[in-house]
């Protein structure tokens, strides 16, 4: 197989070209603002041979042409310019001038797509700084209203990017970098959205990959890749700050300043920036107190359920009574024991922080943009939001640090070193802490005993007074009970007539059930009675215990806590170069390599007395890019290697060709690949929540029990077999997609990108819940302890989804979008332990109307635009931990925002909502009811020429 691949790679690679090709570069930019245009055409006279600026307004245009040439510059709303370009030595720089025509011989879909974007073979949506101007509710929420595109809000700062399915709240399958630089948690192995990323006033551009991407950006390129670009100071030098107001308490601040120092001969030379933001805001609270999906017990139920968002009231064996003798315990049944709401356990006042500074020198200034850059990073962010994972996770104070450095010359080479250290702060786990602070009162075992103990006592009697059935007995010829062989007494129990008692004294065993649970709240681990002995939420008692627990680390031996301590670490280093040899257009080269230095004191990982944990990988890979036919065809080929030091070496090939049979339309037909490397948690964790270990499981477990085999044993009173079975370690799981797609443009207005995808995963990494026990020689188990472990699936999982997005442009001044996805789990084997947690809508569709540019008087300055969409999510189930998993209702969500520039004093303000008529949705089960958030801005933008 892997010579296969080799031989495809070279059998692209034999492709010759058929001319000389001339490079020309240059840039474009507006003549009267001096900003770049981005997307501005550039033809070459006569010909077919043309190109898009990028977000920088520099272009690279290859022609076969003899020079000199001329080339037709133009962009909407801008006079088009011809200059004849004699030579390829010098930078073309050309000034573009608005004129009245807005539309003129330029098509208006030239704005809107570049011809860059159109040729991509794999697909990917971009928004640049107009999209990100017109963003509703930011431009990282924004991304979630694209083609192909799920967003999840898990709390008010922790917002989840996901495609092509498997969504999670943990995205582990989703690869986020900020100026080619990943912006994971170390400890995490994921992103927490922008919560630790860049601010809006500083990003320049996002492009998020949709769908398998290992073999261009790495491992954990899984599903995809959200890639920001950040603001050079070369390019936009001046200050800019915003202040956003609004529901919720919000309140957002940010500022930029960015300047360029000149060299003796006014040369630019040493570019800098500096970013400052804040951000709060009340956070939506997690208030579901139906029954867990699945639970043994719902609201009917006298004793009580187990409610999605308390912790502590969770099924329990010992508090299940339906197995024993009718006539004992009568009416017990399952009861629940005394929970807390997580409104009480977690801080919702979130805040995040982040701070940002670069400085870029350039080594030989002469060259302009074409000099080699040398570039230093510094990154810091600190906040409080909540985080669900597994349980629902209080994130108070964490930290994250970064410094990053790079030797860069344009796209043609980089060498690139950075470091990421993050630090857990205060961070705590909810759940386990409503586990402790019932210890504090009362052992569970002992809770569950007592209760059973004063029921027997107290309505045992009352029952039978009440007209419960009891047992009539068999009496001799001489009127005595009559013993059967195995010593009990013969007689019958009329069970219809006990069920129907139970029915029809539903509410009579609740107010029984809340008498008994009052009385065994109020009692000490001595045994003695005493009133508030339960931890009241809000009681002097409970603030004292609540912080103890919450300020322990959950290793101490001594003192149960739940606190996490989290200073772990990444070290990368990347390297890439890219070369134009004369056989084919391009061939790149790079490889990497990474350490990751995780360091939890035992609150996470199993790094206690003395264990260090290191966990590196490295990878290698080359591509290359070819032209056939005056660029009809483009063909693209990559093979990627990686390693990791637990396991063997992983290629991820990546094969694609684009054909452009006529102008403005491209067909696409790719392969890619991707390989996701076990986490740190799935190799190395040891958490322990409560109810069970959530355990890594690097070397493989034996000997374990089913968990169904383990509640039939006690069940039946030991009787039953015990079902033991071995679990094989985790190991890196790998995809494979095949991807047929076309973008094209109707006329001169609209454009559609549309795409179907097949994937098939292979030890597909999910989790397997056991018991570890020992059994004694008369059946009693003991050392009792229930498992987590991360594992792989058996059987090979298919997926498959079409994505299709449309763009009509009616003026530069109107806008319409429309966009529909379908994505579909295919198979999975019933009998395989893994269940994929697909967590993904089938059916999804956005609309949206675009204005800009638009102006009350024709000869006003000041111009106004807004933006109008509505998203449909239809219902699916969301596969959580087993306390988080249940259905989520669909939903439609309407955003509205209103702008208004103000060009003199170069302020922008903007009035908006997200889900403006507060149509209260789950996006996670567990998560909270997401409403509406309406705010209103003000941008101040001062551009230095």
């Amino acid at each position: 197989m892997k010579k296969s691949y080799l031989f495809t790679l070279f059998l692209f690679l034999g492709f010759f070209a058929n001319a000389q090709v001339t490079v020309l570069k240059g840039e474009i930019k507006d003549s009267k603002t001096g900003e770049t245009l981005i997307g501005a055409s550039v033809l070459v006279k006569g010909t077919s041979e043309a190109i898009a600026t990028d977000y920088d307004g520099n272009f690279e245009l290859k022609t076969k042409q003899p020079l000199p040439v001329t080339l037709v510059i133009s962009y909407i709303g801008y006079t088009a310019q011809s200059i004849v370009v004699n030579n390829n030595r010098d930078r073309i720089k050309v000034a573009l001038s608005e004129e009245a025509n807005v539309l003129g011989e330029v098509t208006v879909i030239e704005r809107g797509k570049t011809e860059k974007e159109k040729e991509k073979p794999i697909s990917t949506i971009t928004l640049g700084q107009g999209a990100i101007k017109e963003a509703v509710s930011g431009f990282y929420n924004t991304l979630g209203n694209q083609a192909g595109v799920d967003l999840t809000t898990a709390s008010l700062g922790f917002t989840v990017i996901n495609t092509r399915g498997f969504n999670s709240t943990s995205p582990v399958r989703s690869l986020q970098i900020i100026d080619g630089v990943d912006n994971q948690a170390p400890g995490l192995n994921f992103s927490l959205g922008n919560f630790l990323g860049a601010s809006e006033l500083d990003v320049n551009k996002v492009e998020l990959i949709v769908g398998a991407s290992s073999a261009f950006y790495g491992p954990n390129a899984f599903n995809g890749v959200v890639a920001m670009d950040t603001k050079k100071p070369f390019y936009s030098k001046g200050f800019s700050a915003s202040v956003k107001s609004g529901e919720r308490n919000l309140l957002e601040v940010a500022a930029r300043y960015a300047d360029v120092i000149k060299n003796k001969d006014g040369k630019d030379m040493l570019g800098f920036k500096f970013n400052l933001f804040h951000f709060r805001a009340n956070d939506w609270t997690a208030e579901n107190y139906d029954p867990v999906t699945g639970t043994r017990t719902g609201k009917e139920n006298p004793g009580r359920y187990d409610a999605v968002n308390i912790y502590g009231d969770e099924y329990n064996v010992s508090g299940d009574q339906t197995t024993g003798a009718p006539t004992e315990k009568i009416g017990l049944g399952i009861y629940h024991r005394t929970g807390y709401k997580e409104i009480d356990l977690v801080d919702y006042n979130t805040r995040n922080y982040k701070a940002n500074a670069a400085a870029y020198l350039r080594l030989n200034p002469e060259k302009g943009e074409e000099s080699a850059e040398l570039n230093y990073g510094f990154n810091y962010g600190n906040g409080t939001t909540v985080y669900q994972g597994d349980n629902r996770f209080s994130l108070k104070n964490i930290s994250f640090l970064q410094h990053k450095l790079e030797l860069k010359k344009g796209d043609k080479y980089f060498l690139r070193a950075y470091t990421t250290v993050d630090n857990a702060g205060d961070s705590y786990d909810p759940y386990a802490t409503a586990i402790r602070l019932q210890d504090q009162s009362l052992t569970s075992g002992k809770w569950y005993s007592d209760y059973v103990d004063y029921w027997r006592v107290n309505f045992d009697d009352k029952a039978i007074k009440k007209g419960y059935p009891q047992v009539v007995f068999e009496l001799d010829k001489d009127g005595n009970l009559i013993f059967l062989p195995d010593g009990t007494i013969k007689g019958s129990f009329d069970k219809a007539a006990a069920a129907k008692w139970l029915a029809d004294n539903k509410t009579t065993l609740a107010e029984w059930h809340k008498i008994a649970e009052t009385e065994i709240n109020k009692k000490r681990l001595s045994g003695t009675i005493e009133n508030g002995a339960f931890l009241e939420p809000g009681s002097e008692a409970f603030k004292s215990a609540f912080k103890a627990i919450t300020s322990t680390p959950a290793n101490q031996k001594d003192v149960a806590g739940t606190k996490f301590v989290d200073r772990s670490a990444l070290y990368h280093v990347h390297g890439e170069r890219k070369f134009e040899p004369a056989f084919t257009d391009e061939i790149v080269v790079g490889a990497n390599y990474r350490l990751y230095t995780p360091i939890s004191d035992g609150t996470i990982f199993y790094d206690t007395a003395g264990v260090k944990i290191r966990n590196s990988e490295y990878g290698v890979y080359a591509g290359f890019k070819k032209k056939l036919q005056n660029g009809r065809f483009t063909i693209n080929g990559t093979m990627r290697v990686d390693k990791n030091q637990n396991f063997g070496f992983l290629p991820s090939p990546a094969a694609s060709m684009v054909w452009n049979p006529k102008k403005n339309t491209y067909f696409r037909f790719s392969f890619s690949s991707a390989i996701r490397n076990p986490t740190l948690s799935d190799q190395y964790l040891n958490l322990n929540v409560g109810r069970a270990i959530l355990s890594g499981n690097l070397d493989g477990r034996k000997n374990m029990i089913t968990v169904p085999s383990f509640i039939d044993y006690l069940a039946s009173g030991y009787i039953k077999p015990l079902i033991r079975f071995d679990i094989a370690g985790v190991r890196p799981e790998n995809v494979r997609t095949g991807e047929v797609g076309v973008r094209t443009t109707i006329g001169k207005k609209c454009f559609i990108d549309a795409g179907y995808y097949y994937s098939a995963y292979k030890n597909f990494i999910g989790y397997n819940i056991a018991i570890s026990a020992d059994t004694s020689g008369d059946k009693i188990l003991k050392n009792i302890q229930a498992y987590r472990f991360a594992t792989n699936s058996l059987k090979t999982v298919t997926t498959q989804g079409l994505a299709i997005g449309i763009d009509y442009y009616q003026s530069e001044k109107f806008s319409y979008n429309a966009n529909y996805s379908w994505n579909k789990l295919i198979k999975t084997d019933e009998n395989d332990p893994i269940i994929p947690a697909f967590n993904t809508p089938e059916h999804k569709f956005n609309v949206g109307l675009t204005g800009r540019k638009l102006k009350i008087k024709s000869k006003d300055e000041n111009e106004f635009g807004f933006r109008v969409n509505y998203k449909w999510v239809q219902g699916f189930t969301f596969d959580g931990s087993p306390q988080f998993s249940g259905d989520i209702p669909s939903y439609g969500l309407l955003d509205v925002q209103v702008n208004y520039s103000i060009a003199k004093q170069n302020l922008i303000l903007k009035l908006g909502a997200s889900n403006v008529l507060r149509n209260l949705h789950y996006e996670v089960y567990g998560g909270p009811l997401v409403g509406r958030l309406g705010y209103i801005s003000l941008l101040y933008n001062f551009q230095k020429k």
